[in-house]
């Protein structure tokens, strides 16, 4: 009987997906709940599940194909697996009586994250000696391959793996030219950003923070709260979101948007924070963040930075927003001017933290600056509000205590 695999049903607010990855091929056998195919969306890639075991059928939809909410992908052969079950177990006999040069000729049975573990390092499966039951290769084997690939001395040049597809490497004075499409998401968001310039009557305005105090709090006790906190560590972007937030009750059109004719005033404080992945930039959001204490910030800044590294970010955790912190520091920026996220009406940038001398009091004394920039619509917010805005995160900052006290 076949069954048929699906695409999954996309929320509203995307219109449709495109095949990014076939895990297995017409005839693999499959089972239920294993990694079939993903669906790389606007906004996440999405995993497809197996829902019986079987055998891979047809294929409807190839890899780069454009697909829509549950439009049909493929089949599955319900039963396959269990009458192709005989033929292999004749398998290893046959291969035992085989000559030594035809072996390794055959693909080894190996978990699906196992095989597309071995793909992304340029490991041949065929090489690696399974402990898995009846001689499966699991991804703890590859990974076991991978760590010796690399400890491996590098004396054999012409040995060398082929370097990846996505990140080609040229000799100097190569003049070869790499075209490669766009994925989804860097698409998207090329389109949103161009988008939001043209839409929006963006300024930016820049202020700079002392840091000497958060630094001094965060030495102190970071490794009390580690282990007060089950782990999550104390980092800086949880005084600045917490910052954010009690500064977004006091100027509630930063965390306005428009719609229409109408501005939409939100009584929550949801943060999206930007994520660097390998697929591009994403914003995952903390919802209710003037809510959280500095460790479930703390907490959900790491779960989300895991997930995203991982493809793992659902639909959910990367929708709406009503403000944004972005942090360039983290690559070395000293100064940038973020662009506003749709139909979000401001974004708040950090950047470097650099020791420069300041005049305190009358003498010349380094202290660890950091370059603050606020992009917002103008259209919507004055620029005495986006200042003041700016300047009252500046001044929770500077005196970490006004977050406990609220003044």
């Amino acid at each position: 009987m076949a069954i048929e695999i699906k695409a999954p049903t996309f929320p509203e607010s995307v219109a449709d997906g495109t095949v990014a990855t076939w895990h297995k091929k017409p005839g693999d056998a499959v089972k239920r709940d294993d990694l079939i195919v993903d669906i790389e969306t606007d906004k996440v890639v999405l995993e497809v599940l197996a829902t019986a075991d079987g055998v891979l059928g047809a294929i409807v939809k190839n890899e780069g194909d454009t697909v829509l909410s549950d439009e049909v992908l493929g089949s599955i052969e319900a039963g396959g697996a269990a009458a192709a079950a005989p033929a292999a177990a004749v398998a290893p006999a046959a291969a035992a009586a085989a000559p030594a040069a035809a072996e390794g000729e055959d693909d080894p049975v190996a978990a699906p994250a196992a095989r597309k573990l071995a793909e992304e390092n340029g490991i041949n499966i065929a090489s690696v000696a399974g402990t898995g039951k009846g001689g499966r290769v699991t991804k703890e084997d590859v990974v076991a391959a991978v760590a010796a690939k690399k400890a491996a001395p590098a004396a054999a040049p012409a040995k060398a793996a082929a370097p990846s597809a996505a990140a080609p490497v040229f000799a100097a004075g190569d003049r070869i030219e790499k075209r490669v499409p766009m994925t989804r998401v860097r698409a998207t968001v090329a389109k949103r950003l161009v988008e939001a310039q043209s839409n929006m009557a963006m300024l930016t305005t820049f202020n700079e923070v002392d840091m000497t105090e958060v630094m001094a709090l965060r030495s102190k006790y970071k490794d009390l709260f580690e282990k007060s906190h089950n782990g999550v560590r104390l980092g800086f972007m949880s005084f600045f979101v917490k910052a954010a937030t009690e500064a977004l009750k006091r100027f509630p059109a930063v965390n306005a948007s428009i719609d229409g004719a109408d501005i939409v005033y939100h009584g929550y404080a949801d943060i999206g924070v930007a994520v660097s992945s390998d697929r591009g930039l994403v914003v995952p959001v903390l919802r209710n963040a003037e809510l959280m204490s500095l460790a479930e910030i703390e907490g959900g800044i790491a779960t989300f930075g895991k997930k995203a590294r991982d493809g793992k970010l659902s639909m959910d955790e990367m929708t709406g927003g009503t403000f944004t912190i972005t942090n360039g520091g983290t690559f070395g920026s000293m100064m940038s001017t973020p662009i506003v996220n749709p139909p979000q009406a401001a974004i708040l940038g950090m950047h470097n933290i650099i020791q420069r001398p300041m005049a305190i009091n009358g003498q010349v004394v380094i202290r660890p600056m950091m370059y603050l920039a606020l992009s917002y619509d103008h259209r919507l917010i004055d620029g005495k509000e986006a200042v003041t805005f700016l300047v009252t995160i500046k001044n929770l900052l500077e005196d970490p205590a006004r977050l406990l006290l609220d003044i």
